[in-house]
């Protein structure tokens, strides 16, 4: 396939994903549970079939505890998308790279460029907007937009952990392990939290069959593939109208309205996200 083709393809299904948790007359933790479990179970008579699922025990570590993240963030997120609009949560957890950032300058001392800090405070700024100055003095936060943000910081965590894992290894073991890590994680949380997990209703089977199948497998196995054809930042910068498609797609099935400060204030967020993936052509500390 066109890896350009791929990469469309793979940011509408993921795009998906808010309606269908939206739709879904399940809890936060049982969506994302049905999401890995229905996208692990089409990915395993392949992994049998090509027997291609050994790894190193570093990388197989790596994998699993990547797993449990994931299970973490995508729990976290459909919590958020379960109180706010799609189109606002999606946007906040897209905040990931900015957290890859500050996380890599933290722990690691990795110099992220003048570029980067600009779109970081270019980003903030936009949050600013979007939440609301006077909500911020008074600490009036949404708890759906903290779950959000807590979110991005999960999944930038993930991205920390597993980033140089699909360098060495490919992508359908990887997402293997991955998958039934989180997937384990998610039944045992269900079951503790005494969730139901079988009485629902056709509607929300086919948003739960979907969110694995079209959003999870379909949306992240074209996406990995665009990612080893096509340059990273481009792919990443890309990436980010998710939120606007999101927004188009929950605008028409989910008849959500997005106030004034709010499309502002996600116009800034945006912007501030893609000038973190831009490279300077010349030497900006």
């Amino acid at each position: 396939m066109n890896p350009k083709l791929s990469l469309a393809i793979g940011i509408v299904c993921i795009s998906f994903s808010p309606i269908f948790v939206k739709l879904a007359d399940a809890s936060p933790i049982i969506c994302a549970f049905y999401r890995i479990f229905f996208a692990w179970i089409c990915l395993l008579p392949y992994c049998l079939y090509k027997g291609n699922l050994k790894m190193q025990r570093k990388d197989l570590v790596l994998a699993l505890v990547g797993g449990l993240v994931f299970a973490s963030d995508i729990a976290v997120w459909n919590l958020s998308l379960k109180i706010i609009s799609a189109t606002v949560s999606t946007l906040l957890a897209n905040l990931a790279p900015v957290w890859v950032g500050l996380l890599s300058y933290l722990l690691f001392k990795k110099r992220s460029g003048g570029l980067f800090w600009i779109g970081t405070f270019i980003a903030i700024a936009g949050m600013v907007v979007l939440v609301g100055v006077s909500n911020l003095i008074h600490l009036k936060l949404n708890i759906g937009i903290v779950y959000a943000v807590a979110a991005s910081l999960l999944y930038s965590i993930y991205i920390l952990i597993t980033k140089d894992i699909l360098k060495r290894i490919s992508t359908i073991p990887f997402m293997f392990y991955n998958m039934l890590a989180a997937g384990v994680f998610l039944l045992i949380l269900s079951m503790v939290l005494g969730n139901d997990l079988f009485h629902y209703n056709l509607k929300t089977w086919g948003s739960l069959a979907a969110m694995g199948i079209i959003c999870q497998l379909t949306g992240w196995i074209t996406i990995n593939y665009a990612i080893s054809h096509l340059e990273s930042t481009k792919v990443a910068i890309t990436l980010l109208s998710q939120t606007v498609v999101t927004c188009l797609l929950a605008m028409f099935i989910l008849n959500e309205s997005l106030e004034l400060k709010e499309i502002i204030g996600s116009v800034v967020v945006l912007a501030g996200i893609a000038i973190t993936f831009l490279k300077p052509k010349t030497g900006i500390a």
